[in-house]
């Protein structure tokens, strides 16, 4: 796990001073070593920060030359079949043990598109071939590294993170409104946009190759190497045809060859539990294949609803695990805030970027490299809406948009809390899968979207915050992204799995991977996420709806491989976030430092928001009438941001 960065203008002087500087500014990526490379003759400049976990001498430093001298690369991430790619190279003939130099090995043998086919992994590339004076910019297959990229005044900029970008004399920076729409909707900025115009993310399962003369032009070629419509598509075309034993055993198989590479390290290794079906099945496997116990970490709150730290402990102890619990007091966590816009370098309001951060924080203190358990919900069917916007089409979806309408009224009457006190009374009364965490919540997200025109536009309502940020955010157009363009979207028999294919390529990369990556290396700690090894979801998505969603429950089949490690009843509970009171906070704690953020004349001088409509949500909020923690959040973020851009 490291840090890239580099620039591209032929004829130009290269300043290794500045590359020294963008890499500065991703120390955070890679403490250990700080390495640059430029080539006068073809104005380019490659510079790389080095987080050091296999092969930790300077045999592994970067950018790296292959053998040849050919090529040049600046690589983050990790390779876990390097060793089987190194088997099959011929010659052999190597330096050091990296998977850096077999992944040049392989670049140099068969190509850039068949060496990312074969490669398993994550990672962001930058490659630089001397012969051809072609760059090459990749990215993994699922988006678990980051990759930007731009032209600033004729000048080609990319890297891991906006801040090396921004550290080049050549970067505008001049704020991009209609991205800013997009932010307000999903609490993040999808691929391939970001905040800034004219630089972008590169997005997951593709490489961008641009020579001499596509210079010239601001040109190059994309091109996908792996697409996960495409893997969605023919996995439901030639569904797995076995009994439910067979299912899991092939699971279990392709999960645990995930997990040993996965825990392929010269550095010590650990992983994130929460007590979860996700995290405690990934470190099950770990301990399965491990001689001594699995270094675990989980963070606790003493707020209830909130506090993961007691199931956490249990699987760890069932497991055998060397674990560490942290409860965290609610003014530690509120100070991560101030941190907030230096590590995420854009506008972000995933809320559980807190806890993300302070588990990441105390896994550090122990280990370089943690596993976490991302990626499961996707795959397997986890997430509530999954649930949700199938049930209500079924049993609302005949009546009139009218009389869908009035229910919405009749749900919005009474304020979350209230709703939240009723059904707490209850509680013991109703099934497991009907305890919800914050119901009162969810109901009014289900009156927003009770008078929608098809299931997709259900999905659509509760995957966005502000519904129409278009009349929030002043002078901008809402840009078309995946989930807008139902041409984009898989050919896949229904509506639950059309929805996790809509968040495996845009909720997971845009908000889940980001929010790991950036929390994870403000540290100095490298994340692996096993489900996501292209092979699992390939694997996944050949499974019929009812091995992932059965009989109310989801996650079933992912359930059934660890309940051959995990009792079921330290598993079986309502599904909980991995979040914190923000509401709460909000009407509280941190309600002089929002009220500074929102107040009308402020937002009104900077000139990108309407304050009226934000005004009457934070009024409503204070006053208990609804919880608009979720949509404040964002505007507060990107408030909090701006005043450090």
């Amino acid at each position: 796990m490291c840090g890239i960065a580099g620039f591209w203008r032929p004829g130009a002087a290269v300043d290794e001073a500045c590359l020294g500087r963008m890499a500065a500014a991703i120390a955070h990526r890679g403490p250990d070593y700080q390495g640059v490379w430029s080539d006068e003759s073809a104005g380019i400049g490659l510079t790389h920060r080095r987080l050091s976990i296999l092969d930790l001498s300077p045999a592994g430093h970067q950018p790296m030359l292959s053998a040849s001298g050919r090529y040049v690369i600046a690589f983050n991430g990790e390779i876990y079949n390097h060793l089987d790619l190194r088997a099959e190279l011929p010659g052999n003939a190597c330096r050091g043990h990296s998977d850096t130099e077999t992944l040049l090995m392989a670049f140099e043998s068969w190509g850039v598109e068949a060496t990312l086919k074969k490669s398993v992994g994550m990672f962001a590339v930058a490659l630089w071939d001397r012969e051809t004076r072609t760059l090459t910019l990749a990215r993994d297959r699922l988006g678990e590294k980051p990759l930007y990229y731009g032209w600033q005044k004729g000048v080609l900029l990319f890297g891991s993170e906006l801040k090396a970008l921004k550290a080049h004399p050549a970067f505008v920076g001049e704020i991009d409104r209609d991205a800013l729409t997009l932010f307000l909707r999903h609490n993040a900025i999808p691929a391939p946009y970001s905040i800034y115009k004219d630089i972008y993310k590169l997005l997951p399962g593709t490489y961008w190759q641009i020579s001499l003369d596509a210079h010239v032009t601001h040109g190059g070629v994309f091109k996908t190497y792996w697409s996960a419509r495409e893997v969605a598509e023919r996995g439901q075309k030639t569904p797995f045809a076995g009994s439910d034993d067979e299912a899991r055993d092939a699971l279990e198989s392709v999960l645990g060859q995930s997990v040993a590479g996965q825990m392929l390290a010269d550095v010590p290794l650990g992983a994130f539990l929460s007590g979860g079906v996700d995290s405690s099945t990934i470190v099950a496997l770990m301990q399965a294949r491990s001689d001594r116990p699995v270094k675990t970490f989980t963070i606790g709150f003493n707020e209830a609803g909130y506090n993961e730290a007691e199931h956490a402990h249990a699987v760890a102890r069932h497991l055998g695990t060397e674990h560490t619990e942290l409860y965290v007091k609610p003014e530690e966590a509120r100070a991560v805030i101030p941190l907030l816009p230096g590590l995420y370098d854009e506008p972000f309001a995933d809320s559980s970027q807190i806890p993300t951060f302070l588990v990441s924080r105390l896994a550090r203190s122990h280990v370089t490299v943690s596993l976490s358990g991302d990626g499961g919900d996707e795959l397997f069917g986890g997430y509530n809406r999954y649930f949700w916007a199938q049930n209500i089409w079924r049993r609302m979806g005949w009546l009139p948009q009218s009389v869908r309408a009035a229910l919405a009224g009749v749900l919005t009457t009474l304020p979350p809390t209230a709703w939240n006190s009723a059904f707490k009374r209850f509680d013991c009364l109703l099934p497991a899968r009907l305890r919800y965490a914050n119901p009162g919540d969810k109901l009014h997200k289900l009156a927003d979207i009770l008078a929608v025109r098809s299931p997709e536009e259900i999905y659509w309502g509760l995957v966005s915050h502000w519904a129409q940020p278009a009349q929030i955010v002043k002078d901008a157009i809402e840009p078309p992204t995946v989930l807008t363009d139902a041409t984009r979207w898989a050919d896949v028999p229904d509506l639950a799995h059309r929805m996790m294919y809509l968040d495996t390529v845009t909720y997971l990369p845009d908000d889940i991977l980001t929010k790991v990556d950036r929390a994870a290396m403000g540290v100095s700690l490298e994340t692996r996420m096993p489900l996501l090894d292209h092979r699992v979801l390939e694997f996944a998505w050949t499974l019929p709806l009812a091995m992932k969603v059965r009989n109310g429950q989801s996650k079933w089949l992912l359930r059934q491989v660890l309940y051959r490690h995990v009792p079921k009843e330290l598993i079986e509970r309502p599904k909980m976030g991995f979040g914190i009171p923000l509401d709460v906070w909000l009407r509280g704690p941190l309600r002089d430092w929002a009220e500074t953020l929102l107040n009308p004349g402020r937002l009104e001088a900077e000139g990108f928001f309407h304050a009226a409509p934000i005004q009457q949500k934070w009024r409503e909020h204070v006053a208990g009438q609804r919880n608009w923690s979720y949509h404040l959040w964002d505007v507060l973020m990107y408030q909090q941001w701006l005043g450090e851009a």
